[in-house]
């Protein structure tokens, strides 16, 4: 540990990486299952550098979790600020647009799936997003690479980021985001998304959670001081109009669709 930061050192993680290297080889040896062993590396021991994929991974799945990793790495296409510029690492430019493009075409397959099993959308990009789910390309099982990450991302049509704060989903168009109040940007600013946006898009999923969410508020305004509970009730019946909003006007696949 550094003195005074809590932090580990880098021989300190490599150590511990050999650590764990040795001792699942040697339960592997153990309980004779030699196809689980962690073979020699031909690039040399395994370092942190090694792990920054497994990293972005899990990050870019997590809530807002494409906001962090820009935060984190410093990458351009983020609209959270131009200062970060100056942070960039080599290579982790194309690992974030690989990462991104995976996490999105995850969300553009769970809106194909809902759709195809009866449930709807609504939203001024609703019609955009039921296209896009039905021609964007699906990569389960298969790689992505670096050139095909940066062919898709200027493909604003087949492109549906995921919002999990807001509960929603953003088919981004530049000219018509309303993130970025300064400029045109060539990604959404998720953290800075507005209500009357014309790239929001909702599912049934979200309404469920948009009423899971007010009910949320409702028991913890009952725990407050009167203001502060009076603007956590504000805020549940706001969330209560998106979802019967959402109900009134989704749309489903005709039944005839394929």
């Amino acid at each position: 540990m550094r003195p005074g930061t809590g932090t580990l050192k880098l021989t300190t993680f490599r150590r511990r990486i050999d650590a764990f290297v040795h001792w699942a080889n040697t339960e592997a040896d153990r309980c004779g299952l030699t196809g689980e062993t962690i073979p020699p590396d031909p690039l040399g021991n395994i370092g942190t550098a090694r792990f920054r994929r497994s990293l972005a991974w899990h990050i870019a799945r997590r809530p807002n979790g494409l906001v962090a990793l820009a935060i984190q790495y410093g990458h351009l296409r983020t609209a959270i600020s131009g200062a970060y510029a100056s942070r960039g690492r080599g290579g982790i430019h194309e690992l974030i647009d690989i990462e991104t493009v995976r996490a999105v075409a995850d969300t553009v397959a769970d809106v194909h799936d809902d759709l195809q099993a009866g449930r709807g959308v609504s939203g001024p990009a609703a019609r955009r997003a039921i296209k896009a789910s039905a021609t964007a390309p699906r990569f389960a099982g298969t790689v992505i690479t670096a050139t095909t990450a940066k062919r898709l991302l200027v493909n604003e049509d087949a492109i549906i980021y995921d919002n999990p704060h807001a509960l929603l989903l953003c088919h981004y168009k530049r000219g018509t985001a309303l993130c970025h109040r300064d400029g045109v940007k060539d990604a959404p600013s998720l953290d800075h998304c507005v209500p009357g946006c014309g790239n929001i898009v909702r599912t049934d999923r979200h309404a469920i959670q948009l009423r899971e969410r007010a009910n949320a508020l409702d028991r913890a305004a009952s725990h407050v001081p009167q203001p502060v509970g009076t603007r956590l009730r504000a805020n549940a019946d706001r969330l209560r109009a998106h979802a019967d909003t959402h109900d009134r006007t989704r749309i489903t696949l005709p039944e005839d669709a394929p």
